[in-house]
C-alpha cells in the first residue's frame, strides 16, 4: 500500500475539486428540487434501495452520494480529499438531503469500520475509483468485512482498456501494469471544463479558467481479471459483470460521438469496452 502516494493524490484532488465545482452552478438548488446525477447503469444495479444503508467509497464532493440518498437510502460518503468532503457536507446541509461524510483514506476508513460494529447493505464506488487503489486485495477484503450478510458490492467504472490508449486511440500504455505506479506530473485536470457540461439539465458555468494543478498524481492500473479475482478472494460471489461500448459523461478520446449522456468511439472505429459494471454479494 502506497500511503505516501495517496497523500500526494489528496493534494491534487483538493486543488481540482475547487475547479470542478466552479462550473456547476447552484448545486444545492439542483438537489433541493429532486435532482439526481446517477446514470441508468448505476440505478439498475442498485434496484430498490429505499431504507437500505449505503456507503459510497471515494465519493469526491458528494453529488452522487446525495443522488443515492434521493433514492431513499441512508447514505455515508468517504473520500480522502479535505476540500471534497467539506464541500459535500455543506452541500448536504444547504440542499436538505441527508448524508454522513468522512474525510479519510479509504483504507484507513475500511480498517477502522471493520473493527467496529457498523455494517452496510451496499458498498458502492464508480467512475474513476479503481485507479486510485494501490492495494486491490486489502481493499476488497475491507469491502467484504463491512458488508452485512447478504449485502452487495456494486460498481460502475471506466474500463481499464481505455488507460492503454492515447488521445488518438493509439495503443501506448500497458494493460497489465505488474504493480508499477503511473505518475502524471500535471495532476488531476479540470475534466468538467474539458467536457463543457455541468449538472444534468443545467447550464455549464465558466468558473475557474485555464486550471493548472500544482500537484502531481499517481494511478494504479488494474485489469478486469484482477478486480474480479480480488473480490472473489475476499469471499464475495460475483452476480453481475457487464461491459459497455460507451462512456457515461466523459469524452476520453478525440472525435468521439455523443448520444445523450453517452460517448461512443468515432465513426469507422471498431468498438471497444469503455465502461463496465460489477455486482457481488456476501453470503448470508
Amino acid at each position: 500500500m502506497h500511503k505516501d502516494l495517496h497523500e500526494e493524490n489528496r493534494l491534487s484532488w483538493n486543488e481540482a475539486t475547487v475547479a470542478h465545482n466552479s462550473h456547476k452552478g447552484d448545486q444545492a438548488a439542483f438537489f433541493r428540487t429532486g435532482g439526481n446525477k446517477l446514470f441508468a447503469e448505476e440505478k439498475e444495479l442498485f434496484g430498490d434501495i429505499k431504507g437500505l444503508s449505503v456507503v459510497h467509497l471515494q465519493c469526491n464532493a458528494g453529488q452522487d452520494t446525495l443522488s443515492i440518498a434521493q433514492m431513499g437510502a441512508i447514505v455515508t460518503g468517504v473520500d480522502i480529499s479535505d476540500t471534497a468532503i467539506d464541500f459535500a457536507r455543506q452541500l448536504s446541509a444547504d440542499s436538505g438531503v441527508p448524508a454522513t461524510f468522512h474525510r479519510m483514506d479509504v483504507y484507513d476508513w475500511l480498517a477502522e469500520t471493520a473493527r467496529g460494529t457498523e455494517r452496510f447493505d451496499v458498498v458502492f464506488c464508480s467512475y474513476g475509483a479503481f485507479c486510485w487503489l494501490s492495494d486491490l486485495g486489502t481493499w476488497a477484503k475491507g469491502v467484504a468485512a463491512i458488508l452485512k450478510p447478504g449485502g452487495r458490492f456494486v460498481a460502475v467504472d471506466y474500463h481499464p482498456i481505455m488507460s492503454t490508449l492515447d488521445d488518438d486511440l493509439n495503443r501506448k500504455f500497458p494493460y497489465f501494469a505488474e504493480g508499477k505506479v503511473l505518475t502524471w506530473e500535471d495532476g488531476v485536470n479540470d475534466y468538467v471544463a474539458n467536457l463543457g457540461e455541468g449538472l444534468p439539465g443545467k447550464e455549464y458555468v465558466e468558473g475557474v479558467k485555464d486550471f493548472k494543478n500544482p500537484y502531481r498524481v499517481h494511478e494504479f492500473q488494474w485489469s478486469i481479471g484482477e478486480i474480479v479475482t480480488a473480490l472473489l478472494e475476499a469471499g464475495l460471489t460475483l452476480t453481475v459483470l457487464k461491459e459497455f461500448p460507451y462512456s457515461n459523461g466523459f469524452n476520453p478520446f478525440k472525435e468521439m460521438r455523443q448520444a445523450g449522456d453517452r460517448w461512443f468511439l468515432p465513426e469507422g472505429q471498431p468498438n471497444l469496452p469503455l465502461m463496465y459494471a460489477i455486482a457481488a454479494c456476501k453470503s448470508r
